[in-house]
């Protein structure tokens, strides 16, 4: 005989919240949990161009963080979407434990590790825009939303394993959105293009590990979704070796590769070629799709959500 019927529904609702259970911990940690405290926190953060530690509070680094981060000038909203961002990047970044193994601190102003940071641009509409969004963060499930941003999307945002090669499971608030053209971004980053000659090339990606000797060609093999290079096989004299084209495109500086989602590649007689649209890796706020809504009256928190799937604006403290 088999077990009695309420029996088999209880054993099934068990297993039901078990499944449940262990969707949410493969993509966040319990110590991620979005909790409300009784005042502002403080935090440190690595100066990396002068080696210097500062403990502030975080409502002022996120001013320095707006600053470096966004162009002068922008709609306050803009910028107040941004500080959700910043300051859920930042909780998040700190609930899986910051830099304290590298540097001893919660943070640094080192881009390649976390976010940009200039308090000298600090004007009062950056000011007012962090103050008026004051303890925001985002969350999913009660957790904090990892907070990506990126200056253009060149008309659509990707997932974190297309634009970032990330390398855990896709969180589940990650969605691509498609803004089409947008008449605010300027030429340099709505189109842009850059050229390596093979020497070049081949030193820059000695650097991040990746030899082959000398450079016979370069074929992208792969693309995702939202059409952004996901594979590169790089021939060599030595040997053929891929690369994820997220990983490739920080190898030979970001700021001359501007994207990943790449119209033209073309390698003949010793030059790479390369033509494509946006500037950034394409995953979650796009910087001046955000300055498009902000001129069409939307609010922070609206532009802030609309990146992402089902993520709710939590107030974390006054």
């Amino acid at each position: 005989m088999g077990l009695p019927k309420e029996y088999r529904i209880v054993l099934g609702l068990a297993l039901v919240f078990i499944a449940i259970a262990a969707v949410m911990i493969s993509w966040s940690p319990d110590d991620n949990i979005a909790r409300e405290i009784d005042e502002e926190p403080e935090i440190t953060v690595y100066f990396h161009e002068t080696k210097d530690k500062q403990t502030m509070k975080l409502e002022e680094y996120l001013m320095g963080v707006v600053a470096g981060e966004m162009f002068p000038d922008w709609p306050i909203e803009a910028y107040a979407a941004q500080a959700i961002f910043s300051r859920s990047f930042t909780m998040a970044f700190i609930a899986e434990g910051g830099l304290k193994d590298k540097y001893g601190t919660d943070i640094s102003t080192n881009i390649e590790k976390a976010q940009a940071y200039n308090s000298d641009a600090v004007t009062p509409e950056i000011r007012q825009a962090v103050e008026m969004t004051k303890g925001e963060v985002m969350t999913y499930d009660n957790r904090y939303v990892k907070g990506w941003f990126h200056a253009y999307s060149g008309g659509m945002t990707t997932s974190a394993k297309e634009g970032l090669n990330y390398q855990e499971p896709e969180p589940p608030y990650i969605k691509s959105v498609d803004f089409g053209d947008n008449e605010y971004a300027p030429d340099d980053v709505t189109h842009w293009q850059v050229d390596y000659d093979a020497d070049e090339l081949q030193q820059l990606l000695a650097t991040a590990g990746i030899d082959v000797g000398e450079l016979k060609n370069l074929e992208v093999t792969g693309k995702g979704k939202t059409n952004r290079i996901t594979e590169i096989k790089i021939s060599g004299t030595e040997g053929i070796k891929t690369m994820h084209g997220a990983d490739f495109r920080i190898a030979v500086d970001s700021t001359r590769m501007r994207s990943t989602l790449v119209s033209k590649w073309e390698f003949a007689d010793g030059v790479l070629h390369i033509e494509g649209r946006g500037y950034g890796h394409g995953v979650g706020l796009s910087q001046w799709d955000a300055y498009k809504m902000a001129k069409e009256g939307k609010s922070p928190q609206e532009i802030a959500t609309s990146f992402f799937n089902n993520v709710e604006i939590k107030k974390l403290y006054n």
